[in-house]
């Protein structure tokens, strides 16, 4: 197994350059090489990494297992590279053969598919496309070399396009990067995929659509046959295209945003919030990946990657996980416990007691009584999901049950169909799967664009599911599409562009009615994608749905709203330039949005005060008992930094971001800051959405003009998405306008369509001034 050198320094740079491959067939006999030639490419690849490699001679490092503390201090780029030129020099038979690539691996005592993560320290742009390179070599040649003898290779060497690795264990995240575009006149699909990165295939008359996207698939919605549009019957740019930026006048209370004092020894976050949720013993937890440095340490020596932060003392407690919850989606169930549903493999040269998170399901117990629960670990007896979801969404369904959507299957490129998992399985009411994967194909059709999709349960127990730009009603007891709904004018708006998508608060007044808007996104995976700063507002269930358009002051990417008890909508975090992803995003948005969804359109939107802390990639929003707004997180890098790095690429501009800040809306700003309701009792704590009442006690400001109840979900809180985040404004009767004393009968939902099982906060409002919550259970 051999080939040219002109062979093998073709297939680094054009990994690297993300140049298309022609699509031809895999050879295993593409990925060895003379040794003269891997010397010569890895002196010019890493020689300005480090003066020692200049005169480098043919000792060999030795990496073992050891702890962190005693490693060495060089960087792994620098060992890889030492130990692979080693291999190169010792092949007696000047090839690098099957044999040296399995001591490469074995020499730095990494499982074959890690070797890829090992880049800790990343050194120049060809260190890391030789790094790309490596597993695929180890996993291809040694699943195929032994099939049968291959004849020498002089020409230089494709990589097929369409390879696909079971799984990949891995920090990083697969770039979609700007789409390479035709147009093309080839042949017909296929498969479905389609355009210049495909052999320049044609969609034809393909069932899904005749329109070749941007990222080769074919299609119908606008994300196919509109921008970027490659082949087919293509649209070009929308006739009436999305609003652009709306000026937005300063709200005349802001409200304020503080950074919060870190506990002991400085700690703040403790890890970073990838993932956030309200527990019902009004603390927040954070869950991460795997990280090579946290800020908490556990009992086994390892660094913590979850914690749980009281927001009463500001201090953080670690708590261990068994398998790497790398963007899994999560749900409470109806029990109260939090669920972390997916996720990635496991990084062993980081961290070996954290295994494969692919199919795991984790679970999380804490109680507004039982003070015992508070920092124990995650649960993870062992139950998996029908299939690895990476990027997947779930929803609670009105029987408690999950439905869990979409995932990748691997980590790996999601402009490869194979790596996909457009499906949707579910979970019982205690958290365990049915087993079976269904094709959802919302999903399928809206490849690469598939991932942690938007969704919403309707008042009428079915589904609201946006993705990219596309949405529909789903009927999950049948397994069909109610209705497909208009696109969304505008640019993709879920991952790896996502915005935010918030259910407006629901009342018996419509009757439950849902009303939805979507806003924010992007044109592509890269750090020069511009973002959206459109909105689309749509009541699914009218007879004639069809989204209203309104835009923010700003295109921002990765923004994400969040409901308050008086019915407003708070928009925080993102970027102007970039998207999703490692590296790839820019110019933070700083400022705190306002929405009145009251409102008429044109008027809705108003600016509070800005932060000083950019919110980037894996930052989160969480609405606090006391009715402030917890805003944490931003890891936009593969591993933490905690020093700007200038003029790297991928970006690490930004840091990890440990720091967590409240912003205190208008509704406590001011004079509002000493009229809360104080005083307040409710006569049961275990609720049911019925129809039936309870009550509410507390002590009101002198001079009142009227209370609201609000029933409120915060939700599973990550990538932008707030998942079945929702409030429900509860009818009340004998409010006394100006008492003091005031006691309420409040009404239930009359069915959980409208409110589904698990934990909600009872907000009571006078005059738009909350009480502090109470967590109660809707059985």
């Amino acid at each position: 197994m051999k080939t040219s050198a002109l062979a093998l320094g073709l297939a680094l740079g054009q990994v690297y350059a993300n140049i298309p491959f022609p699509k031809v067939h895999m050879k295993c006999d593409v990925f060895g090489a003379r040794v003269q030639s891997v010397i010569s490419i890895l002196r010019r690849s890493v020689a300005a990494t480090s003066p020692s490699l200049r005169s480098f001679k043919h000792e060999r490092p030795t990496l073992q297992m050891v702890p962190a503390a005693q490693q060495p201090a060089e960087p792994f780029a620098i060992l890889i590279a030492k130990s692979t030129l080693v291999l190169a020099a010792q092949a007696t038979d000047g090839v690098v053969t099957q044999q040296h690539i399995v001591e490469l691996a074995a020499s730095l005592v990494v499982p074959p598919p890690l070797l890829r993560q090992i880049l800790l320290h990343p050194g120049p742009m060809a260190v890391a496309a030789l790094l790309s390179l490596v597993p695929l070599v180890i996993r291809l040649v040694l699943t195929e070399a032994a099939a049968q003898p291959m004849d020498t290779v002089e020409n230089p060497p494709t990589i097929a396009s369409k390879t696909v690795v079971a799984s990949s264990s891995s920090s990083q995240e697969p770039v979609l990067g700007k789409p390479t575009t035709g147009p093309v006149n080839g042949p017909v699909t296929t498969d479905g995929t389609c355009g210049a990165a495909n052999g320049g295939t044609t969609c034809g008359n393909w069932p899904q659509g005749s329109c070749c996207s941007a990222y080769g698939f074919c299609g119908s919605t606008t994300a196919h046959c509109g921008t970027g549009c490659q082949s087919g019957p293509c649209s070009g740019a929308p006739v009436v295209a999305a609003p652009g930026p709306s000026p937005a006048p300063a709200n005349p209370n802001p409200g304020s945003i503080k950074i919060l004092p870190g506990g002991a020894a400085g700690v703040q976050a403790g890890v970073p919030a990838m993932h956030a949720g309200l527990m019902p013993n009004g603390r927040v937890i954070f869950l991460d990946k795997v990280e090579n440095y946290t800020q908490i340490k556990l009992a086994n020596g390892q660094f913590a990657y979850s914690a749980e932060y009281d927001p009463a003392t500001n201090k953080v407690v670690g708590l261990p996980y068994k398998t790497n919850a790398f963007c899994s989606g999560g749900a409470f169930l109806a029990d109260g416990r939090f669920v972390s549903i997916g996720g990635n493999a496991p990084l062993s040269f980081i961290d070996p007691t954290v295994g494969d998170g692919f199919k795991s399901i984790r679970y999380l117990s804490r109680s507004a009584s039982d003070a015992s629960l508070n920092g124990q670990a995650w649960q993870e007896p062992g139950n998996q999901i029908a299939s690895a979801r990476w990027y997947a969404s779930v929803q609670t369904m009105p029987d408690g049950t999950l439905f869990v959507a979409s995932g990748s299957l691997n980590g790996l490129n999601p402009t490869v169909k194979e790596n996909n998992n457009p499906t949707y399985e579910i979970l019982n009411a205690q958290g365990i799967s049915s087993g079976n994967n269904i094709p959802l194909e919302i999903l399928n059709k809206n490849q690469p664009y598939y991932m942690y999709p938007f969704i919403h349960l309707l008042n009428n127990g079915q589904l609201f599911i946006a993705v990219s730009k596309s949405a529909e009603i789903f009927n999950v007891g049948t397994n069909a599409v109610v209705k497909a709904l208009p696109d969304l004018p505008g640019d993709y708006r879920t991952y790896p562009n996502t915005g935010g998508s918030v259910l407006l608060p629901l009342s018996s007044a419509n009757g439950y009615a849902p009303d939805i808007i979507i806003c924010g996104g992007g044109a592509y995976q890269d750090i020069t994608s511009p973002t959206d700063p459109s909105c689309g507002r749509m009541q699914p269930l009218a007879a004639t749905p069809k989204w209203e358009m309104d835009s923010m002051p700003e295109g921002r990417g990765m923004v994400e709203g969040t409901l308050l008890p008086d019915g407003t909508v708070i928009w925080v975090n993102g970027c102007n330039l970039g998207a999703q992803g490692f590296g790839v995003a820019k110019a933070p948005t700083l400022e705190v949005l306002i929405y009145d969804p009251a409102k008429a359109l044109g008027q809705r939107w108003t600016h509070g005060p800005s932060s000083t802390i950019a919110r980037l990639y894996h930052s989160v929003a969480v609405l606090l008992l006391d009715g402030t707004l917890m805003i944490a997180g931003s890891n936009p890098v593969e591993q933490p930094v905690l020093t700007p790095v200038p003029n790297k690429v991928p970006s690490e501009d930004f840091v990890t971001e440990f720091r967590v800040e409240t912003y205190t809306p208008p509704y406590l700003s001011g004079a509002n800051a000493s009229k809360r309701p104080t005083a307040l009792t409710l006569s049961s704590k275990s609720l049911k959405a019925d129809g039936s009442t309870f009550t509410v006690k507390f002590t009101a400001p002198a001079g009142n003009k009227a209370a609201k109840v609000a029933l409120y979900h915060g939700g599973f809180v990550t990538h932008s998405l707030h998942m079945n985040h929702r409030m429900v404004f509860l009818d009340t009767t004998g409010y006394q306008a100006g008492a003091t004393s005031q006691t309420l009968t409040v009404k239930m939902p009359p069915n959980h369509n409208v409110a589904q099982p698990g934990p909600y906060v009872v907000y009571v409002t006078v005059d738009g001034v909350p009480a502090i919550g109470q967590f109660v259970s809707v059985a």
